[in-house]
């Protein structure tokens, strides 16, 4: 049985890391294709949820979304997540060759950037500590730390959806990126959370009621999260530059994945000094990228002003 046994320890992994790739590439022309379909609905004059090009872009952000599901269930989210940069290059290429947005200098390299620092972010984070039960899983959600985090991070979105977005998101692209990456607290923690569960609610034996409370609320937790995220992500390319859009998306979504994975696992007491240093340096690599990329959009908005 032990021989047996390693083989498929070393495949899951494997197995994760070859879908979370694949799902990268896909995620990446989900954006591009998604604002094709509103610029071509744009210019007939009709919604764009007639478009076929849109509703092929959505397609593959579902079917990313499973990838991801399955890639976050079969490898751990410190090598999933950083693989999630092969999409943002991809993309970027991708809206060069279909939409045009061609990004200047200071574009190009605050998109560089913004991946690096989020891979060194990821790379050097914490490692999630094992979490192999329903019960576990249960005693993690119910920390008061953590609990007291997903309030801040509701309010934080109610603010931002009620308030700010409708003075402020059609001007500052930032608004609708924290909307969707603040949202990202809650989809991976569930993801994850539905893998743990779904074995006591479907598996043999008889299911609690409270194994089956878990997983609906699990559930109905990620359905909420990926819907909101989907409408504002569809704001925000009305509005903005999509490869500009995904970069910035990509970095403050993982962010926030992280923090949310280390108050739900308590990952910061193995925080090493050099483990700190490093994600200090990748989070002001970060910032730079995302500075760069505001100054080039800002830029690109005075020359076509010019230009009209």
């Amino acid at each position: 049985m032990a021989v047996n046994s390693e083989p498929s320890s070393v495949s899951l992994p494997v197995s994760g890391i070859v879908i979370a790739v694949v799902s990268s590439f896909i995620n990446g022309s989900t954006f591009v294709l998604q604002k094709k379909g509103i610029l071509r609905s744009r210019d007939r004059g009709g919604s764009y949820l007639t478009d076929v090009v849109w509703w092929a872009g959505t397609l593959s952000m579902i079917v990313g979304q499973i990838g991801n599901f399955l890639a976050y269930n079969v490898a751990p989210a410190v090598i999933v997540t950083p693989l999630g940069a092969l999409g943002v290059l991809f993309g970027a290429v991708l809206a060069s060759w279909i939409l045009k947005e061609h990004l200047n200098i200071l574009g190009k390299l605050g998109c560089v950037l913004c991946c690096c620092g989020s891979v060194v972010l990821i790379i050097h984070a914490p490692k999630a500590e094992t979490v192999t039960s329903r019960l576990e899983l249960e005693e993690r959600l119910l920390d008061p730390v953590f609990v007291v985090y997903a309030l801040l991070v509701v309010l934080l979105l109610v603010i931002l959806i009620v308030w700010i977005a409708p003075a402020h998101g059609t001007s500052n692209i930032m608004v609708y990126v924290a909307i969707c990456s603040l949202l990202g607290s809650f989809t991976v923690p569930s993801s994850k959370g539905l893998g743990l569960v779904a074995p006591n609610v479907f598996g043999e034996g008889p299911s609690s009621s409270r194994a089956l409370a878990l997983f609906l609320g699990l559930l109905g937790t990620l359905a909420v999260s990926i819907l909101i995220q989907f409408l504002f992500i569809n704001k925000a390319l009305e509005c903005f530059s999509s490869n500009m859009f995904e970069a910035i998306y990509y970095v403050t979504f993982t962010s926030t994945v992280i923090l949310a994975s280390a108050l739900l696992f308590k990952e910061w007491t193995a925080l090493t000094l050099t483990d700190s240093l490093a994600m200090l340096c990748g989070l002001t690599t970060v910032c730079v990228g995302v500075v760069l990329l505001r100054i080039s959009q800002e830029a690109l908005i005075t020359w076509k002003k010019k230009t009209d």
